[in-house]
């Protein structure tokens, strides 16, 4: 409790600091929806974001890495640089979350372990969206706790970024006598014309991993384009490609998988065309399409004994619209959505699903607005049924707003879910979606210097879909019978400190801290154990503190505190220490500072201390 009590305390003192001067500062970062667009400041919704410049200052190498210190997001690794991952939001589950890339789903309908094999270097990043709570009315079913959105950067003029780094924790594998060091390089490039951009950019990581069998392998790929017919026609396109293999000690069925081995590649795509037939109205037809290939090996040099192939296809057409009148905006949506899976364990099957989405704003002053929307959805596998949400918010002063929101959601189980067939998972085809009801208000402050939010929210899941078992011999399977409620509350500050107490702009100094604290309650008719409804954070605590000093040193912290329900708590303390000339920074980062002991998933010890020496060259050019 100490260490909680030393977050807390940095998250207090960010809160308690006046500001001098005023203007919306987190009005700059525009939420990307498919169809209402707000800047950040404006929405009624508890949304977190992870804006440019952390992104650039924080110790880590990955997409899936960032996710870790963004408030609410429980980010679980299996292995070193994401290669496998689970990703929760306020105590869910790795499937009740939906990811995006530019409002593009990335859920597998297989299972949601693959969802984050993302194709997306650093680089190209502008921010991260994470909406906290049910968003069916916004992006469908799957985000029954809520959904990140992956944002990345409109090309403003032509520009080079090249990333190369390696690292060890200076341990060695006692069976084969190699010392656990990784490497890895990131290049991308942008370049802008009268009427098109382009982003191209390639990523490799590669390393013996940081205990036994656990190397990996991973390439990707990724390319956006932009062009501008006239001033009412333009179309965005982008495709990425991801190839991950590595070795997954323990990952599934430790200790029995000590010798497996994965291999996983993700390909995905989309082409959108907007037409603004006047300056009110905006009409977007998009198709997308993702590909997951997951090859699996119980034992590497024996895959005779357990091996599974599974492929999915999953082709999306959707039109989204937005029409701008005068006290307000109304959003209207179609989507068709076609699911395949060709499995040599789960069989072969399909699905389709059809959404309708429709949603309204109103501003009645300055001071007060509300929206309303919902969204009706059917799949192939289930009937109808409708999800409505609303939300409030109301201006006491310009800086200082109040604001509350309810909303529901729905989860279709998987196909792991519904038809796996292993030694100690076996799936259950009779069940059922789960979903959700969620409610939520806080209040928000947010000047030049200082923002400030404070939230509560209270979340009822029934037909919780939970792998669970009798006796610890029994293998797992799901069942649909428990309800999980959850009551949470969440605080997130942003502090610029070198504005506040006036020094000079050789030094930019920024606090970020957060702290969540999640209650479960757990309703079950048996006493069966369960696999992933105890697993939640009920404390989690993250300071971010980013300087830079005679504009070249860069002095970067970051630490978090997490305490999961069914275990000890663990605090890790990352650092960065940098020097940047001309177009260049050398770095050095050191993760898990404390070296400290501790697992996210299962059995699945995570890495110690690790050392990593970097060079980033960022060119710009006319």
């Amino acid at each position: 409790m100490r260490k909680l009590c030393l977050a807390l305390s940095a998250v207090a003192v960010s809160i308690s600091v006046s500001a001098q001067s005023t203007g919306n500062v987190m009005d700059s970062v525009v939420i990307r929806e498919n169809r209402i667009q707000e800047a950040y400041g404006k929405q009624n919704r508890n949304i977190e974001v992870l804006d440019g410049r952390q992104i650039k200052a924080l110790p880590v190498k990955t997409v899936n890495e960032l996710l870790s210190y963004i408030a609410g997001v429980d980010f679980r690794q299996r292995g070193p640089i994401g290669t496998q991952a689970d990703v929760a939001i306020d105590g869910s589950t790795f499937d009740q979350v939906l990811v995006l890339i530019n409002g593009v789903k990335m859920s597998d309908p297989q299972t949601g372990h693959h969802m984050m094999n993302i194709p997306i270097p650093l680089a190209v990043i502008d921010h991260i969206e994470v909406v906290r709570g049910p968003a069916a009315r916004t992006y469908g079913v799957n985000a029954l706790a809520g959904a990140i959105n992956i944002v990345t950067k409109v090309p403003t003029g032509n520009e080079a970024f090249v990333q190369a780094y390696t690292g060890s924790s200076f341990k060695e594998d006692t069976a084969t006598g190699e010392t656990y060091i990784g490497w890895g390089v990131q290049a991308s490039a942008t370049l802008t014309g009268e009427n098109k951009s382009h982003i191209l950019s390639y990523a490799h990581d590669e390393g013996y991993g940081y205990r036994y069998n656990t190397a990996y392998n991973a390439n990707r790929f990724f390319y956006q384009n932009k062009t501008v017919i006239n001033d009412k026609n333009e179309i965005d396109a982008m495709g990425g490609y991801i190839g991950n293999s590595f070795g997954a000690n323990a990952y599934y069925a430790a200790p029995a998988d000590a010798e497996s081995e994965e291999a996983v590649e993700t390909a995905m795509g989309s082409v959108k065309y907007t037409h603004r037939p006047t300056s009110r109205i905006t009409i977007s037809p998009r198709i997308s399409y993702r590909y997951n290939k997951d090859d699996y090996i119980f034992v590497r040099k024996k895959p005779v004994l357990y091996h599974n192939i599974h492929e999915t296809n999953v082709v999306t057409g959707e039109i989204q619209s937005s029409i701008t009148l005068n006290k307000g905006v109304i959003g209207a949506g179609i989507e068709y959505r076609n699911t395949s899976l060709s499995s040599t364990n789960l069989g072969k099957h399909y699905r389709d699903n059809i959404g309708i989405y429709a949603e309204y704003k109103h501003y009645f002053s300055n001071k007060l607005n509300a929206s309303a929307g919902v969204y009706a959805n059917k799949n192939s596998d289930y009937n109808w049924e409708l999800f409505p949400g609303v939300d409030v918010g109301y201006y006491i002063k310009p800086e200082l707003k109040l604001f509350a929101n309810a909303t529901m959601g729905q989860r279709l189980p998987t196909y792991t879910d519904l038809y796996y067939k292993g030694p100690t998972n076996i799936g259950n085809a009779s069940l059922q979606p789960e979903y959700a009801k969620y409610a939520e208000a806080g209040v928000l402050y947010d000047k030049s210097i200082v923002f400030a939010k404070a939230a509560y929210f209270y979340r009822n899941a029934t037909d919780f879909i939970d792998w669970v078992r009798v006796t610890n011999t029994d293998p797992w399977q799901p069942q649909n019978f428990q309800s999980v409620n959850t009551h949470g509350v969440t605080v997130q500050t942003n502090y610029n400190i070198s504005s506040h107490v006036g020094l000079s702009n050789n030094y930019r100094v920024s606090l970020n801290a957060n702290y969540t604290y999640l209650s479960l309650m757990i309703k079950s008719p048996t006493s069966d154990m369960s696999k992933y409804a105890i697993e939640a954070l009920r404390h989690q605590a993250t300071v971010k503190l980013m300087s830079t000093l005679y504009n070249h040193v860069q002095v970067n912290v970051g630490y978090r505190y997490l305490y999961r329900i069914n275990t000890n708590d663990y605090t890790l303390l990352d650092a960065r220490v940098g020097y940047s000339f001309k177009n260049m920074l050398l770095y050095v980062d050191v993760n898990n500072i404390l070296d400290t002991q501790y697992k996210e998933v299962g059995a699945v010890p995570m890495p110690g201390r690790w050392m990593t020496f970097g060079l980033r060259f960022n060119p710009v050019w006319k």
